[in-house]
């Protein structure tokens, strides 16, 4: 047949050729938004996900990092009063054995002096005249009394250094368990400190690339161009 008969079909082949395309076009942009927006929608919830994250992991490690400083604070408390309670108990103990041993040492003197002296006032009874009712037992009596009394000065003096020893022993104790107590509990903190400062940088470059994700989503989620008949049929 002519040309001009087969116009009017190839016009038609070629307009229902293009509206076809322009379907294909259409349905394979909105398909693509809607990938795009979904896409979107979940980098968005994850950037607030890692946001929130981050902040708490920045309120942990500055909490449990005034938590150390208050442990090494309290550690450095602790030594200092153990070291002047231990210097005080030393001396105390020093000084009750000394005063101990020095009342020992007087009363050894002071038996020996007594029994003397009552030796020699017997010795000087023998043949004395019978003028008085009860013999003279020198100073016994006296000898009894100061004696007794130095005997419980020395006892006070070892009770003194006993009791201070005991309490210095279990003061050391009680140091010991808090400062072991205190270290355990710094490493777990300050292990910690590590753990989250670690994650908390990884999940800031992880926050930085869904940034750039999230803005390159954004850009190819606009509508591509896709002709003039298409758009404003």
């Amino acid at each position: 047949p002519p040309r001009s008969t087969l116009f009017p079909y190839t016009t038609l082949f070629r307009s229902a050729e293009h509206k076809g395309w322009c379907d294909t076009e259409l349905s394979t942009n909105e398909q693509t938004r809607k990938e795009k927006t979904e896409s979107v929608q979940m980098l968005h919830a994850e950037i607030d996900e890692l946001k929130s994250s981050l902040a708490q992991l920045g309120e942990d490690i500055t909490e449990l990092s005034k938590a150390v400083a208050e442990l090494d604070a309290g550690m450095a408390k602790a030594t200092e009063m153990r070291q002047s309670e231990k210097a005080e108990n030393t001396n105390t103990i020093k000084d009750a054995s000394d005063a101990q041993t020095a009342v020992a040492q007087a009363l050894v003197v002071l038996k020996e002096f007594y029994a003397k002296a009552a030796e020699s006032t017997a010795l000087v009874q023998v043949g004395a005249p019978d003028i008085f009712d009860a013999p003279y037992k020198g100073m016994g009596a006296e000898s009894g009394g100061v004696v007794g009394m130095l005997e419980v000065i020395e006892s006070d003096f070892a009770r003194l250094a006993a009791d201070t020893d005991a309490g210095e022993t279990a003061a050391k104790q009680e140091y010991d368990t808090f400062m072991q107590d205190s270290k355990v509990d710094k490493t777990a903190k300050t292990s910690s400190i590590e753990h989250k400062s670690a994650k908390k940088q990884d999940e800031s470059q992880t926050l930085t690339q869904k940034k750039a994700d999230l803005e390159g989503t954004q850009k190819r989620s606009e509508e591509r161009r896709v002709g003039k008949e298409c758009r404003s049929r």
